[in-house]
């Protein structure tokens, strides 16, 4: 979608979206609340450091500690002071350092900070011109044997769609490893396109460097993240809306060459602010679009983050078959192109090697968008055997022969040995999904390659699809009427809820993994109200889902970094 001056207004059924925003519109047309009414107790607008501090992309020995200065002077070269102590007083100091920043980098600043022990608890803060920030607080990764990995995971954080009081829950959970950000950190639309309880900066669509800075320093304005950022690291991927909507590796769906000039350009735009204004490692300064990498939490957890939007991802093939969902379509014809691609060969080949070879006992993939299938009911169509029709083509449905590649790797062969206890993480579609992964979910013979939804079998994974931060779902199904038809005609599903915002809690120890779905009450406003709506676990070996219950919270986890500060020297 173009500039706001010079297009019209998104099209109904234009995107994967549209289903789950027919109703969220009405509830988000709310007059915009000024910056201040988020302000939470120990917040503070700094004069240098209004954008916070952020830790991420945590190693066993070292990790990413980021923040921005505001200069007085917009060509000012600015020299920072950083420390890393073992204590939430900075009283024990492990690491310090110098480094400069300029206009030439927006005046942020990451740095590297190693010679850490792993598995550690930490706190740092920085200075300029006598001038401290806030505490933050991070961890490093564990090596050897490890018993337990608590995470929160989280997508689809629209500032114009509402207030990310999930983040503030987030941050008062002093038992957490790490935040797990699954895409969709920012949105691209202009004022009124895509939410309107606050206005974007620019109210423009972002499309240039200018633009994409700007924004990002807005969503690191808001208090909500500030505090999240600053309690605990981030592990985060990119999903479309870093760059634009429906976005592939020669272009996007809100990307008009004509007007807003070469695809390239724009996508350089937008990774060379994502890398100033995220606490994120560059994988490949030669090539920012290579983003996958892989985290090993000791021997208990692979965290694999997948890159599927820039690096080789074929075009979208848009649905052809009217439903009352939208656009549907068959995995048939240009479907069925086994050269068409989600991650590129590249990636594929090295997820696949790290699947094999992880010694860990769990292996998580992080990644955008759902990999179960996801059929609409068939409303007397034609083709609708099996369950119904396919609904999202932007979503692995869309490349059925890469997933099938994935399940071949899962699943072994006479050469390969198979891969058990993998559990898929996915954002994008602003609601909440449990699911059994199968190939052919609506076939009931398991014999033949089938399901089995009594039993679970034939499952050769599961998978936990968190619900968005803000942006809108199908607010009316309150009474889970649409999600129990999706159900019906999707048996591997085990929970569905449409309607609600939040973010999961995953809990991992050597002899399950289990996911907490975790709502807030509202975004249309500041609110400190959540509940625990429902939680499912896998068991190691068992490669499907059954019920669980909420987990306890850790005894005596690390406290959180302070948010009173002082003027101590460090």
């Amino acid at each position: 979608m173009g500039r706001p001056s010079r297009v019209k207004p998104l099209p109904v059924g234009a995107n994967r979206r549209d289903f789950f925003r027919k109703s969220g519109s009405a509830a988000l047309a709310l007059a915009a609340t000024p910056m201040a009414a988020l302000a939470t107790g120990g917040e503070r607008r700094d004069a240098l450091f209004q954008h916070g501090v952020a830790s991420g992309d945590p190693l066993s020995d070292r990790v990413i500690l980021w923040t921005r200065v505001t200069p007085r002077r917009p060509e000012q070269r600015v020299e920072i002071e950083w420390v890393v102590a073992a204590d939430p007083g900075l009283k024990r100091i492990v690491a310090r350092g110098r480094s400069t920043t300029t206009a030439a980098r927006d005046h942020t600043m990451k740095v590297d900070a190693t010679g850490l022990r792993p598995g550690t608890t930490y706190y740092y803060r920085f200075k300029v011109e006598g001038e401290r920030s806030p505490i933050g607080r991070t961890k490093t990764l564990p090596v050897g044997r490890t018993t337990s990995l608590r995470m929160a995971v989280v997508s689809c954080s629209n500032h114009a769609a509402g207030y990310f009081n999930a983040y503030a829950r987030i941050a008062e959970r002093a038992d957490l490893d790490l935040v797990l950000h699954l895409g969709d950190y920012l949105y691209e639309y202009g004022a009124g396109q895509y939410g309107s309880v606050r206005t974007p900066e620019p109210a423009t669509e972002m499309v240039t460097l200018t633009d994409y800075r700007m924004r990002h320093a807005q969503y690191k304005r808001d208090a909500d993240s500030q505090a999240m950022h600053r309690q605990h690291p981030l592990v985060a991927i990119w999903d479309d809306h870093e760059t634009a909507n429906d976005a592939w590796v020669d272009g996007a769906q809100n990307h008009q060459s004509d007007s807003e000039g070469l695809w390239p350009a724009r996508v350089a735009a937008a990774l060379q602010a994502y890398y100033e204004w995220m606490p994120v490692r560059e994988q490949n300064r030669a090539d920012l679009r290579r983003s996958n990498r892989a985290l090993a939490w000791g021997d208990l957890a692979d965290l694999i983050m997948l890159e599927e939007r820039l690096g080789g991802r074929s075009q979208q093939i848009p649905g052809s078959i009217a439903t009352p969902f939208g656009a549907a379509f068959t995995q048939n014809g240009p479907y069925a192109d086994p050269t068409r691609q989600l991650l590129g060969a590249e990636q594929e080949a090295w997820l696949f090697d790290r699947l094999r070879h992880s010694p860990a006992q769990w292996k998580f993939l992080g990644q955008g968008v759902m990999f179960a299938q996801l059929k609409v009911p068939g409303f007397g169509l034609p083709n609708a055997a099996g369950g119904g029709l396919f609904l999202n083509s932007d979503q692995w449905d869309g490349y059925q022969p890469a997933r099938d590649r994935v399940y071949e790797v899962i699943k072994g062969s006479a050469t390969q040995p198979g891969v058990d206890n993998v559990v898929v993480l996915t954002g994008d579609i602003h609601s909440s999904w449990a699911a059994d992964l199968s190939q052919d979910p609506n076939n009931p013979v398991v014999a033949a390659g089938g399901y089995d939804p009594a039993t679970g079998q034939g499952s050769r994974a599961v998978e936990f699809v968190g619900t968005s931060i803000s942006s809108p779902g199908i607010d009316t199904d309150t009474n889970g009427a649409i999600a129990g038809a999706l159900r019906s005609a999707n048996p591997h599903f085990k929970y569905i809820n449409l309607h609600r915002r939040g973010y999961m809690l995953v809990d991992v120890t050597p002899q399950r993994a289990v996911a907490e779905w975790w709502y807030v009450d509202t975004v249309a406003s500041a609110s400190r109200i959540e509940t625990f709506a429902v939680a499912f676990e896998t068991q190691a070996g068992s490669m499907r889902l059954q019920p669980s219950a909420q987990t306890p919270s850790r005894p005596n986890p690390p406290p959180l970094a302070p948010t009173k500060l002082d003027d101590r020297d460090d």
